[in-house]
Protein backbone atom coordinates (compact mmCIF):
# COMPACT_ATOMS: atom_id res chain seq x y z
CA UNK A 1 0.00 0.00 0.00
CA UNK A 2 1.57 3.04 -1.11
CA UNK A 3 -0.77 6.57 0.24
CA UNK A 4 -1.27 8.32 2.91
CA UNK A 5 0.74 8.15 6.34
CA UNK A 6 -2.06 8.54 9.69
CA UNK A 7 -1.03 8.01 13.32
CA UNK A 8 -3.10 5.27 15.30
CA UNK A 9 -4.19 4.52 18.75
CA UNK A 10 -6.25 2.28 19.89
CA UNK A 11 -8.13 2.34 23.09
CA UNK A 12 -7.15 -0.14 26.14
CA UNK A 13 -9.79 -2.30 25.56
CA UNK A 14 -9.27 -2.50 21.85
CA UNK A 15 -6.05 -3.69 21.84
CA UNK A 16 -6.12 -7.22 22.01
CA UNK A 17 -7.64 -6.80 18.30
CA UNK A 18 -4.65 -5.47 16.84
CA UNK A 19 -1.22 -6.51 16.15
CA UNK A 20 1.75 -6.36 19.01
CA UNK A 21 2.92 -3.55 17.68
CA UNK A 22 0.05 -1.34 17.87
CA UNK A 23 -0.68 -1.89 21.62
CA UNK A 24 1.54 0.28 22.51
CA UNK A 25 0.34 3.40 21.83
CA UNK A 26 0.15 5.78 18.81
CA UNK A 27 1.62 3.88 15.55
CA UNK A 28 2.08 4.68 12.26
CA UNK A 29 -0.02 3.24 9.51
CA UNK A 30 0.25 3.95 5.69
CA UNK A 31 -3.28 3.96 4.29
CA UNK A 32 -4.30 4.05 0.03
CA UNK A 33 -5.95 7.38 0.43
CA UNK A 34 -9.53 5.87 -0.80
CA UNK A 35 -10.70 3.98 1.84
CA UNK A 36 -12.52 5.29 4.61
CA UNK A 37 -11.78 5.12 8.11
CA UNK A 38 -14.20 2.79 9.35
CA UNK A 39 -12.43 0.48 6.89
CA UNK A 40 -8.86 1.27 8.12
CA UNK A 41 -9.74 0.65 11.51
CA UNK A 42 -11.29 -3.04 10.59
CA UNK A 43 -8.28 -3.45 8.42
CA UNK A 44 -6.00 -3.21 11.83
CA UNK A 45 -8.48 -6.18 13.39
CA UNK A 46 -10.96 -3.38 15.20
CA UNK A 47 -14.52 -5.15 14.38
CA UNK A 48 -16.44 -1.58 13.96
CA UNK A 49 -18.74 -3.23 16.22
CA UNK A 50 -16.54 -2.61 19.11
CA UNK A 51 -15.62 0.94 18.06
CA UNK A 52 -17.47 3.83 19.29
CA UNK A 53 -15.95 7.46 19.09
CA UNK A 54 -13.37 7.97 16.31
CA UNK A 55 -11.51 11.21 16.64
CA UNK A 56 -9.29 12.44 13.86
CA UNK A 57 -6.55 15.15 15.43
CA UNK A 58 -9.22 15.42 18.47
CA UNK A 59 -12.73 15.94 16.95
CA UNK A 60 -15.20 13.32 16.33
CA UNK A 61 -15.54 12.18 12.51
CA UNK A 62 -18.05 9.46 11.03
CA UNK A 63 -16.59 6.30 10.02
CA UNK A 64 -16.97 7.52 6.35
CA UNK A 65 -14.22 9.63 6.89
CA UNK A 66 -11.73 9.60 4.53
CA UNK A 67 -7.93 9.71 6.32
CA UNK A 68 -5.56 12.69 5.04
CA UNK A 69 -1.74 12.52 5.59
CA UNK A 70 -0.67 13.39 8.95
CA UNK A 71 -3.82 12.74 10.68
CA UNK A 72 -4.03 11.11 14.39
CA UNK A 73 -6.39 8.84 14.85
CA UNK A 74 -7.93 7.78 18.07
CA UNK A 75 -10.43 4.60 18.35
CA UNK A 76 -12.37 4.45 21.25
CA UNK A 77 -14.47 1.37 22.35
CA UNK A 78 -18.01 1.61 22.26
CA UNK A 79 -19.82 3.21 25.32
CA UNK A 80 -21.67 1.26 28.07
CA UNK A 81 -24.53 1.13 28.54
CA UNK A 82 -24.72 0.72 24.52
CA UNK A 83 -27.83 1.95 22.99
CA UNK A 84 -29.21 0.05 20.35
CA UNK A 85 -31.84 1.54 17.69
CA UNK A 86 -35.24 -0.19 17.37
CA UNK A 87 -36.94 -1.82 20.13
CA UNK A 88 -37.55 -4.25 21.54
CA UNK A 89 -33.66 -5.92 22.77
CA UNK A 90 -33.29 -8.78 21.22
CA UNK A 91 -30.02 -11.20 20.64
CA UNK A 92 -29.07 -13.77 18.13
CA UNK A 93 -26.39 -15.63 19.02
CA UNK A 94 -23.49 -18.01 17.05
CA UNK A 95 -23.27 -21.56 17.70
CA UNK A 96 -20.38 -21.48 19.64
CA UNK A 97 -22.60 -19.22 22.33
CA UNK A 98 -25.57 -22.65 23.56
CA UNK A 99 -24.58 -21.98 27.36
CA UNK A 100 -24.68 -18.05 27.02
CA UNK A 101 -28.07 -18.23 25.30
CA UNK A 102 -29.66 -20.40 27.92
CA UNK A 103 -28.62 -18.04 30.86
CA UNK A 104 -29.63 -15.25 29.36
CA UNK A 105 -33.02 -17.42 28.55
CA UNK A 106 -33.39 -18.09 32.46
CA UNK A 107 -33.03 -14.30 33.05
CA UNK A 108 -36.14 -13.73 30.52
CA UNK A 109 -34.11 -12.10 27.65
CA UNK A 110 -34.83 -12.86 24.11
CA UNK A 111 -32.04 -14.73 22.82
CA UNK A 112 -32.35 -16.94 19.68
CA UNK A 113 -29.69 -19.74 19.26
CA UNK A 114 -29.47 -22.07 16.61
CA UNK A 115 -27.81 -25.31 17.50
CA UNK A 116 -26.33 -26.41 14.45
CA UNK A 117 -23.70 -23.77 12.34
CA UNK A 118 -26.03 -22.17 9.79
CA UNK A 119 -22.84 -20.53 8.18
CA UNK A 120 -21.77 -16.92 8.55
CA UNK A 121 -24.39 -15.45 5.71
CA UNK A 122 -27.48 -17.17 7.30
CA UNK A 123 -26.61 -15.58 10.94
CA UNK A 124 -26.07 -12.07 9.24
CA UNK A 125 -29.13 -12.49 7.20
CA UNK A 126 -30.76 -13.53 10.13
CA UNK A 127 -30.14 -10.60 12.71
CA UNK A 128 -31.26 -8.11 9.77
CA UNK A 129 -34.46 -9.93 9.21
CA UNK A 130 -35.80 -9.96 12.78
CA UNK A 131 -33.32 -7.00 13.85
CA UNK A 132 -30.94 -8.69 16.36
CA UNK A 133 -27.84 -8.06 17.70
CA UNK A 134 -25.93 -10.73 16.84
CA UNK A 135 -23.54 -12.07 19.63
CA UNK A 136 -19.98 -13.89 18.56
CA UNK A 137 -16.38 -14.18 19.15
CA UNK A 138 -15.92 -14.36 15.83
CA UNK A 139 -14.52 -11.11 14.45
CA UNK A 140 -14.91 -12.01 10.45
CA UNK A 141 -18.95 -12.98 11.30
CA UNK A 142 -19.14 -9.08 12.73
CA UNK A 143 -17.60 -7.68 9.67
CA UNK A 144 -20.31 -8.40 7.84
CA UNK A 145 -21.69 -5.40 6.35
CA UNK A 146 -25.87 -7.09 6.43
CA UNK A 147 -25.50 -7.71 10.50
CA UNK A 148 -28.34 -5.34 12.30
CA UNK A 149 -26.18 -4.76 15.30
CA UNK A 150 -23.44 -6.53 16.71
CA UNK A 151 -21.41 -7.50 20.02
CA UNK A 152 -17.73 -9.21 19.97
CA UNK A 153 -17.90 -11.51 23.63
CA UNK A 154 -14.54 -10.82 25.13
CA UNK A 155 -14.14 -14.02 27.31
CA UNK A 156 -14.58 -17.54 27.03
CA UNK A 157 -16.20 -18.39 30.21
CA UNK A 158 -19.83 -18.25 30.49
CA UNK A 159 -19.88 -16.57 34.01
CA UNK A 160 -18.21 -13.94 32.22
CA UNK A 161 -20.13 -13.71 28.87
CA UNK A 162 -23.27 -13.16 30.98
CA UNK A 163 -21.78 -9.94 33.00
CA UNK A 164 -20.62 -8.75 30.11
CA UNK A 165 -23.35 -8.71 27.79
CA UNK A 166 -25.94 -7.71 31.05
CA UNK A 167 -23.26 -4.68 31.76
CA UNK A 168 -23.19 -3.70 28.04
CA UNK A 169 -26.68 -3.86 26.67
CA UNK A 170 -28.32 -3.65 30.28
CA UNK A 171 -31.53 -5.63 28.73
CA UNK A 172 -34.61 -6.09 30.87
CA UNK A 173 -35.02 -8.99 33.42
CA UNK A 174 -37.64 -11.46 34.06
CA UNK A 175 -36.58 -14.54 35.34
CA UNK A 176 -37.91 -18.02 34.97
CA UNK A 177 -40.60 -16.43 32.04
CA UNK A 178 -38.84 -18.52 29.16
CA UNK A 179 -37.99 -21.84 27.51
CA UNK A 180 -34.56 -21.92 28.16
CA UNK A 181 -34.68 -24.71 25.34
CA UNK A 182 -36.45 -22.90 22.57
CA UNK A 183 -36.89 -19.62 23.05
CA UNK A 184 -40.65 -19.60 24.44
CA UNK A 185 -42.74 -17.86 27.09
CA UNK A 186 -43.69 -20.25 29.68
CA UNK A 187 -46.66 -20.05 31.38
CA UNK A 188 -48.00 -21.71 34.30
CA UNK A 189 -49.23 -25.30 34.13
CA UNK A 190 -51.81 -27.80 36.14
CA UNK A 191 -50.20 -30.75 36.82
CA UNK A 192 -52.78 -32.77 35.77
CA UNK A 193 -52.16 -31.33 32.09
CA UNK A 194 -48.79 -32.31 32.10
CA UNK A 195 -48.46 -35.78 34.27
CA UNK A 196 -48.29 -37.64 30.88
CA UNK A 197 -44.90 -35.72 30.28
CA UNK A 198 -43.22 -36.50 33.85
CA UNK A 199 -41.59 -39.14 35.20
CA UNK A 200 -43.14 -41.24 38.21
CA UNK A 201 -41.00 -39.81 40.83
CA UNK A 202 -41.23 -35.99 39.16
CA UNK A 203 -45.55 -37.05 39.69
CA UNK A 204 -44.94 -37.52 43.37
CA UNK A 205 -42.50 -35.16 44.36
CA UNK A 206 -43.21 -31.86 42.32
CA UNK A 207 -46.85 -29.97 42.63
CA UNK A 208 -45.47 -26.49 40.61
CA UNK A 209 -44.79 -26.70 36.78
CA UNK A 210 -44.51 -24.13 34.23
CA UNK A 211 -45.09 -25.38 30.61
CA UNK A 212 -43.40 -23.85 27.02
CA UNK A 213 -46.10 -21.94 24.98
CA UNK A 214 -43.92 -22.74 22.18
CA UNK A 215 -42.09 -26.54 22.21
CA UNK A 216 -44.26 -27.57 24.69
CA UNK A 217 -41.59 -28.65 27.67
CA UNK A 218 -42.39 -28.65 30.98
CA UNK A 219 -40.46 -27.06 33.85
CA UNK A 220 -40.55 -27.96 37.99
CA UNK A 221 -38.21 -27.09 40.57
CA UNK A 222 -35.74 -30.04 40.03
CA UNK A 223 -32.35 -31.08 41.48
CA UNK A 224 -30.75 -28.19 39.25
CA UNK A 225 -32.99 -25.47 40.28
CA UNK A 226 -30.37 -24.08 43.24
CA UNK A 227 -27.68 -23.44 40.99
CA UNK A 228 -30.12 -21.95 38.68
CA UNK A 229 -31.34 -19.84 41.23
CA UNK A 230 -27.85 -18.25 42.24
CA UNK A 231 -27.01 -17.35 38.59
CA UNK A 232 -30.47 -15.70 38.80
CA UNK A 233 -29.88 -14.15 42.42
CA UNK A 234 -26.80 -12.60 41.18
CA UNK A 235 -27.83 -11.31 37.66
CA UNK A 236 -30.62 -9.15 39.82
CA UNK A 237 -28.21 -8.19 42.31
CA UNK A 238 -26.07 -6.74 40.13
CA UNK A 239 -28.07 -5.33 37.20
CA UNK A 240 -31.57 -5.14 38.69
CA UNK A 241 -35.15 -6.33 37.34
CA UNK A 242 -38.11 -7.87 38.23
CA UNK A 243 -38.46 -11.69 39.47
CA UNK A 244 -41.42 -13.55 37.57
Amino acid sequence: MNGPEIHLSVAPELRLFVTPERRQGRTTLVTDGLSTLGHVVESVGVPLTEAGRLLVDGRQVAASHIPRAGEHVEVYGVERPQQVPGAPLRFLLDVHLGTLARRLRLLGVDAAYENEDIGDPALATLSAQERRVLLSRDRGLLRRREIWAGAYVYSDRPEDQLRDVLERFTPALAPWTRCTACNGRLTDADKDSVQDQLEQGTQRTYDVFAQCTACDRVYWRGAHHARLEAIVAEALREFGGAAA
